[in-house]
């Protein structure tokens, strides 16, 4: 028996139903018996929805209103009933089985599985297998419109059947005719239809992927603005309805090993990528995730891995993976087993534990372990920032695909994912200071479009613009150097920042609106520090948590940091904000601030500022160059500041416990220059003893 199924959501209809994450308002069904080509009561049935609002192609088509809908039941209690008023026809009618028949895929796999997955309940088992009519017709039929052509209408109409809508309320007609059109694909003998249903995967299927493997183009999305925790469960039940090939989600890491919010996912076939497509701007929770279309290479090129190591971990499916972070270098198996205890037994013992190590052999800190439950990685992940010997250790959910990229490609000499600007040059500008304190004289900008720039930003801020102080545009970037849609804004006086934030909250720019919110230059630097400002109040960056600071690591202050101008040349890793203002003196380097070109024409200060994952100092960056500009840059002259080349080394892999004295301890017997540096970094005067270069560098 089938069971014909017709749906209509609270947005689009047709080719884009499910594509505006609009919730189910309406379900029409009847029981078709095959064999004998009888049929059970027609069903029809409201949903309540938790937005009742209707867009306007909604009330049109459907003829729906919210004061109907209003008194209708909610999903999960009409689900309920749709199993029971079926289980109810089919004794009547002599049968035990069914199978759903739907117009077309979106109904099931776009809108009833990502909905009940938001919602949190599960739908039975009857929805992860149906038919779809339009190929079933198409079988049936060669000669008619290609599949995503057809509509109930279109097959109607190719039949000779009667196609008046009007003669029935909105639902009825379409099962009615598809009950019709079923019946006259029957009569044809047609023996090649309703025999190969189409499947929904109900979980997500882990393992590994080979670098010789052939992937499919057609079938690879680039999903970016994940959050950082998510893991690759997290994205199969955002995609929940469409399947994605086994070990299809490879999470993408940025050259220092850290998630950098997008992912790679493949799907099993191009019909599914093109489903997946649809989901662009969806949400997962508050965040809005986009969607894009990226190449079978690109997918190799983060999820493709060869070793036998990483194979042989790797071998035991459907386990549940978890990434260590901030290992004590002289940590052993041992030592991870017990920090685990009883209570999340690890698969194999020893033999479900990965160290991850340079290619010296020397280790990283980081270890893959796997667990043969939800339950046990569960207890595992509440030891998140536990002790271990003198270091807290971080727990993340991970995947086979991050296993892979982190073990095989993390640590060679050219990052898998290049993720810092191309090189800059130092520009001078006029003298210019960062708002700090309380006065609420700057404004927030959030929601700009990924393509807007500083000609956007003044155009849209219209007469205001000349109420902007100089330099005093921040664009915010995030660790991949593209803009995050955040953009703050010094004004001149706290009126005019009031004035700016009535006139333009909420006005459009390019096909986006554009939220503006009044703020202090002290909840500024937080945002531009990598904190958060929200509803919730404010949130201070990760440098300013006790946890993760020496006493000396100040917050981020208005001086500006300078670079020698051999720097120019390199990208920097990271550089460590000032903590105070020097006292002038006659031999001290004019400050050199890096900004490009056209934002130094502008006259306005275009740094960016990199935020990093959770519980990882904030990086900061800065904008590229044009590439003549570089080698001018080059030929300029500047006042040298280092003393000799290679005089300044940077410690990376610190106990986060570490104080001044271990470090100076750490380099006893080397000789420091006695202010080289206070010019270069501007430090307290208790940090500044620590980072004085050596006359003489021996490596390490």
């Amino acid at each position: 028996s089938l069971v014909v199924l017709f749906g209509a959501t609270a947005g689009a209809y047709g080719a884009k139903l499910g594509s505006d994450e609009r919730e189910l308002i309406l379900l029409v069904w009847q029981v078709v018996d095959l064999p004998s080509k009888k049929v059970g009561t027609l069903h029809k049935s409201l949903v309540k929805a938790d937005n009742l609002e209707l867009s306007d192609q909604c009330r049109e088509v459907t003829g729906l209103t919210p004061e109907g809908l209003g008194k209708a039941e909610p999903l999960d209690r009409v689900l309920q009933q749709f199993s029971q008023l079926v289980s109810s026809d089919l004794k009547v009618l002599g049968r035990s089985s069914y199978t759903l028949c739907s117009d077309g895929q979106l109904l099931i796999r776009q809108v009833l599985h990502p909905e009940t997955s938001k919602k949190n309940f599960l739908l039975s088992d009857c929805f992860y297998s149906f038919y779809d009519l339009r190929k079933e017709f198409h079988t049936c039929y060669p000669s008619s419109a290609a599949v995503k052509d057809q509509t109930i209408k279109t097959m109607a109409e190719y039949l000779g059947l009667g196609t008046d809508e009007t003669e029935e309320d909105f639902g009825v007609w379409q099962v009615k005719t598809m009950v019709a059109i079923i019946f006259s694909m029957l009569s044809e003998s047609c023996n090649d239809i309703f025999t190969e249903p189409e499947t929904v995967k109900c979980k997500y299927e882990t393992g590994p992927c080979s670098k010789s493997e052939t992937v499919d183009s057609e079938t690879v999305i680039r999903a970016r603005g994940l959050p950082w925790q998510s893991s690759d469960q997290d994205i199969a039940r955002f995609f929940k309805g469409l399947n994605i090939a086994k070990g299809g989600v490879a999470l993408c890491l940025n050259a220092q090993g850290r998630r950098n919010g997008e992912a790679l996912v493949r799907f099993v076939n191009s019909e599914q990528r093109d489903l997946a497509l649809e989901r662009h701007k969806h949400h997962m929770g508050s965040r809005y995730i986009e969607v894009y279309k990226a190449t079978g290479e690109e997918f190799l090129k983060i999820a493709g891995g060869t070793s036998n190591e990483v194979a042989q971990f790797l071998s035991k499916e459907n386990q549940v993976i978890i990434r260590m972070r901030g290992l004590p270098f002289t940590a052993t198996q041992e030592d991870v087993l017990g920090f685990l205890g009883p209570e999340c037994p690890v698969t194999g013992g020893k033999e479900g534990l990965l160290f991850v190590k340079y290619p010296d052999g020397r280790p990283t800190g980081d270890a893959f372990v796997l667990f043969s439950c939800e339950e046990y990685a569960q207890n595992a992940l509440k030891k998140h920032k536990e002790i271990l010997g003198k270091r807290y250790i971080e727990l993340f959910r991970s995947t086979a695909a991050e296993v892979q990229q982190v073990v095989l490609n993390r640590y060679m000499s050219t990052p898998l994912i290049p993720t810092l600007p191309t090189p800059i040059i130092p520009v001078i500008p006029p003298p210019y200071t960062i708002a700090t304190g309380s006065v609420r004289d700057c404004v927030r900008l959030r929601g700009l479009p990924y393509t807007a720039g500083i000609d956007d930003i003044l155009e849209f801020m219209g007469d205001a613009t000349g109420d902007i102080k100089p330099h005093g545009v921040h664009m915010v970037l995030n660790q991949q150097g593209r803009p995050s849609g955040d953009a703050f804004i010094q004004m001149k006086s706290a009126d005019k920042a009031f004035l700016v934030a009535q006139k333009c909250h909420k006005k459009m720019m390019k096909d986006r609106y554009v939220e503006v919110f009044q703020c202090s230059g002290e909840e500024m630097n937080f945002v531009l520090m990598g904190g958060t400002l929200n509803r919730s109040g404010l949130s201070p960056p990760p440098c300013k948590l006790p946890c993760l600071s020496p006493p000396a690591y100040a917050a981020f202050q208005t001086a500006a940091a300078v670079i020698p101008a051999e720097a120019a040349l390199y990208q920097p890793q990271a550089l460590l904000p000032a903590t105070r203002t020097p006292q002038a003196t006659a031999a001290a380097p004019p400050a050199v601030t890096y900004y490009p070109a056209q934002a130094a024409q502008l006259y306005m200060n275009y740094t960016a500022y990199y935020p990093s994952p959770p519980v990882s100092p904030t990086t900061v960056g800065y904008i590229a160059a044009p590439p003549g500009a570089v080698a001018a840059a080059a030929t300029a002259t500047h006042t040298p500041i280092l003393p000799q080349p290679g005089a300044l080394v940077r410690m990376q892999g610190l106990p986060y416990n570490t104080g001044m004295k271990e470090i100076l301890s750490f380099f006893q017997g080397y000789q420091y220059a006695p202010d080289d540096y206070s010019g270069l970094i501007q430090l307290s005067d208790q940090a500044r003893s620590v980072l004085q270069a050596p006359k003489e560098w021996v490596c390490l």
